[in-house]
């Protein structure tokens, strides 16, 4: 068992603003680095399974690592046998209990680690503490804290009511459960419930409240579920039922899918210059919900083309204006928002509430940084609409000085602003080592199929 390991930190990029060249034409191929939603949902399930697992291609990210990290503090042996990307997971079963009973967790800004870790914390027998950044003290998570609490769950804010840091003591209740969850903040939610109720034993009910968004995500959760042995009966996406004595038992090995939601930004880029750009990983066979952002680009004017495990996309600007419900996929919907800089006409993102409570304020800090390019940008509560301006078109020389884009320590609003390069103005990107929550080497990337 790895007790004591010390928590391992990427080499982040520590360049305060990184200045893109102007590019005109992207092609090549990238091989996409493994999906955050996969690598840290399956950390988990194995922690919780019974047996030993394998997981490959697992994505090397802050995110990934505070979730390692994590599990090793809470007593799980989490053994690299080829880096961080390849690892042997020894599960702890049905203990209804992780073998370190008492331990103070930081895991960042890390939602897919926070979550989770939150339910399956509050269906053991210890004390525990989790915090994060600052940031992660201001998402909220009460909705997931009063769905737990009918269960026996003891879980109480550090600071804020609904809000973390939590302190979670022992449970005490005793199944079946029948719970009850917000759908309409953070799909997470549900996701976390549902993969700490098979561990918790004793079967559950759990009825969402409101409309679920962000559907896809749940649907993987539950394909990961399967693989770990638990199949979830559901009644549309309102009602899931989990069996009583359904139990994680470990597949033996798994391979991470590349992440989709990174391949957006490559597949945009041929769009809108040229191409083809193949991405390599992902595919029509994908788990993810967001491979459906390869559709939002054909109804700007794409050519894609498909395999099991790559996508391909061409295409040149100016792009086919659009007005779409993003809801499905609400972290590439952020690519789109950027590409519209090179449409025709305005640009309309609806049903993109989540982005209010993620990293950032997605919605204002997205309509902040496109308007310092000259986009006119509106936005609502739950909707952005962009116009670019009239002399944004791919082509023309790069002029003047860098217009600095700023960053909020969101990793999506660093990578899908690379998009800009593109356009007549010379981009500055602030503090680009924020990629390295998901995409350490995303900007060596970009570069790869760009000139």
């Amino acid at each position: 068992m790895d007790r004591g390991h010390a928590p391992q930190r990427l080499e982040r990029m520590t360049t305060a603003a990184l200045d893109l060249p102007p590019v005109r034409r992207a092609a090549g191929t990238i091989r996409l680095p493994g999906s955050k939603s996969i690598s840290n949902r399956t950390l988990l399930l194995a922690a919780l399974s019974s047996g030993t697992t394998e997981l490959t291609a697992l994505l090397d990210s802050d995110d990934t690592r505070v979730m390692r990290d994590a599990l090793r503090t809470l007593g799980v042996a989490v053994e690299e046998l080829g880096g961080v990307e390849h690892v042997k997971v020894t599960g702890i079963g049905a203990a209804r209990g992780f073998p370190v009973k008492r331990a103070e967790i930081f895991l960042g800004n890390a939602g897919t680690a926070f979550r989770p870790l939150t339910a399956a914390l509050a269906f053991a027998d210890g004390n525990y503490i989790l915090s994060g950044v600052p940031r992660m003290h201001e998402r909220p998570i009460g909705d997931l804290v009063e769905g737990l609490r009918p269960a026996g769950a003891r879980i109480e804010s550090r600071g804020n009511p609904g809000y973390p840091p939590l302190a979670i003591a022992p449970f005490e209740g005793r199944g079946p459960y029948r719970l009850k969850v917000r759908g309409d903040v953070s799909s997470q939610f549900l996701s976390a419930l549902l993969m700490a109720l098979p561990w918790a034993g004793g079967g559950a009910r759990v009825e969402v409240d409101g409309e679920l968004i962000s559907k896809p995500y749940v649907d993987l959760t539950l394909g990961l579920m399967e693989r770990f042995g638990v199949r979830v009966r559901r009644e549309g996406w309102s009602v899931f039922d989990i069996p009583a004595g359904a139990a994680y038992v470990s597949p033996g090995k798994l391979a991470v899918e590349g992440d989709a939601s990174s391949a957006s930004y490559f597949l945009a880029a041929g769009t809108i210059a040229g191409g083809p750009v193949r991405i390599e990983g992902v595919g029509r066979t994908s788990l993810q919900g967001d491979i459906a952002f390869a559709e939002v680009l054909e109804a700007m004017g794409a050519t894609i083309t498909r395999g099991d495990d790559w996508i391909e996309a061409s295409g040149h600007a100016p792009l086919k204006p659009f007005d779409l419900d993003m809801n499905r996929i609400p972290d590439a919907a952020m690519t789109a928002a950027v590409a519209a800089l090179f449409a025709s006409g305005p640009c309309m993102l609806r049903n993109i509430a989540s982005w209010r409570v993620k990293e950032t304020d997605r919605i204002a800090a997205m309509a902040t940084e496109l308007r310092k390019l000259g986009a006119t940008v509106e936005e609502g509560p739950d909707w952005i609409r962009v116009q670019a301006p009239p002399n944004y078109a791919r082509g023309a020389p790069a002029i003047g000085e860098p217009v600095a884009i700023d960053t909020y320590d969101d990793h999506r609003m660093a990578m899908c602003f690379s998009l800009a390069s593109f356009g007549p103005r010379r981009i500055r990107i602030n503090d680009p080592g924020c990629v390295a929550k998901t995409f350490p080497t995303y900007f060596q990337a970009f570069a790869k199929v760009v000139s």
